[in-house]
This record gives C-alpha cells, sequence and structure tokens, in this order.
C-alpha cells in the first residue's frame, strides 16, 4: 500500500492513484471494484458518473426481471466498449464509490488552492 494514494474506498472498491510507477499518470485514477480495475481521467470519471445516473433512470437497462424485481443491470463504462453488469446493491455501491472519489478530488483541490493562496 505504500505505492498508491488511497483517495476513496468503500466496501465495493477502492480508488487510488499510483505514487510511482509506468502507469503513473498524476492527471488519471485507478478504480478498482470486484475483478476489475480501470484506469481513468478525470472526464472519464465524470462520463462514467453520468453514466450511472443514466442506468438508475432508465427502465431499458434493467435485465432479468424476477418475481417483479430487477436482479441486475446493465452500466455502460466510460468507453463504449465496455460494459458491466451487475446488480442494483452493486449499482449503488460503485454510485458511491465515483461520487465519493470526485467530492474528494475537489476537496483536495480546493485545500491545496487555500494553501498557497495562504503562503
Amino acid at each position: 500500500m505504500d505505492d498508491i494514494n488511497t483517495i476513496y474506498y468503500n466496501d465495493f472498491g477502492i480508488v487510488f492513484q499510483w505514487k510511482r510507477c509506468a502507469a503513473r499518470d498524476l492527471s488519471k485514477v485507478q478504480l478498482i471494484f470486484k475483478d476489475t480495475g480501470l484506469f481513468l481521467s478525470k472526464e472519464e470519471l465524470l462520463k462514467f458518473r453520468k453514466n450511472i445516473k443514466s442506468t438508475f433512470n432508465n427502465p431499458n437497462a434493467y435485465l432479468c426481471e424476477q418475481n417483479s424485481k430487477f436482479k441486475s443491470v446493465l452500466l455502460q463504462a466510460p468507453n463504449r466498449q465496455t460494459s458491466f453488469i451487475m446488480t442494483l446493491a452493486e449499482l449503488k455501491n460503485i454510485s458511491d464509490l465515483v461520487e465519493g472519489t470526485i467530492f474528494q478530488l475537489g476537496l483536495n483541490r480546493f485545500l491545496t488552492k487555500q494553501k498557497l493562496s495562504c503562503n
């Protein structure tokens, strides 16, 4: 864990930035959930948040209806070539992971600006 700067995590996954390695790119974050890792820019993270919100509101995204309950949904990744099938609980968890990351990145940016203006 010495090689990463944790940004946000929950029981479903973790988002971090690499401190040093070949994949080091401070403008991107590594989002890990289940058996999946996504290396995302800020724009891709914002697109993913939009896709998550859209999935919550799109009845066509719901799959596998059983006993009047939807067991899974189809979530589009930030790129068009990838999508994920997950339960509603997992969708809520990935939503929390992305929202928490966006909030934390914004807070970090704000605090850095405040620190710089005080010096």
